[in-house]
């Protein structure tokens, strides 16, 4: 009886496919994030094109959720699957939010300090996508460890980061003009480096999953 209602009943493994789907649509918004910043001319395509992952992310953000309400055995705990379908969901919201943000204020020449956190969001992407795969397998798990502890790293270069464009940003401002516009390269940094927070939010998720099955 308890055999025939596994059966009737099976795990559900299409939410590996999609988290790895959103990892891939990550590092795919972090490369089109850092092409952006390194090559200015680039600013409106790539603003576009991270404006489609973002999209892409969504859909399928929304499809782990319909999966979730329809399956009765999940291979992870429920509540872990939704933590990490939104945390992977944030990286890009918050990725794709800066680059809007730079073309809705017209800043076409970035920083050094943006494109090196645009750098920091790439590695953690790139982080995310070797761990997210060893999920599949319990025996796997433990090399979910190393990703987590470059994802917090990076996260924590990205604080330090974050402080050194802050306290340049009000140095020697010569006029109104120049003020207003640092005011708005202050908002992409903040935004910028939230999403390496919201990265760190994934690595927490998956180090939580980890322990749950260790």
């Amino acid at each position: 009886m308890v055999l025939q209602r596994l059966r009737f009943f099976p795990r559900e493994e299409q939410f590996f496919d999609l988290f790895e789907r959103n990892a891939e649509n990550i590092v795919a918004g972090a490369k089109a994030l850092l092409l952006a910043l390194q090559n200015p001319a680039e600013l409106d395509t790539q603003g576009a094109q991270l404006v489609e992952i973002e999209h892409r992310a969504d859909e399928v953000t929304h499809q782990i959720m319909a999966a979730l309400n329809r399956t009765f055995v999940t291979p992870l705990d429920r509540e872990d699957i939704a933590d990490l379908a939104h945390a992977l969901d944030d990286v890009l919201d918050f990725m794709e939010a800066a680059l809007t943000r730079m073309l809705l204020f017209k800043l076409r020449e970035p920083s050094q300090l943006a494109r090196d956190l645009a750098q920091i969001i790439l590695l953690q992407a790139e982080s995310l996508r070797r761990a997210i795969p060893l999920l599949r397998e319990k025996g796997q798990m433990d090399g979910i460890h190393d990703c987590l502890v470059e994802i917090n790293r990076l996260e924590n270069e990205g604080d330090r980061l974050l402080e050194r464009a802050l306290a340049s940003l009000y140095d020697d401002v010569p006029d109104l003009p120049a003020l207003v516009e640092r005011m708005k390269w202050r908002e992409v940094y903040e935004l910028l480096e939230t999403a390496t927070d919201r990265a760190e939010d994934v690595a927490n998720v998956l180090e939580a999953i980890v322990l749950k099955h260790a």
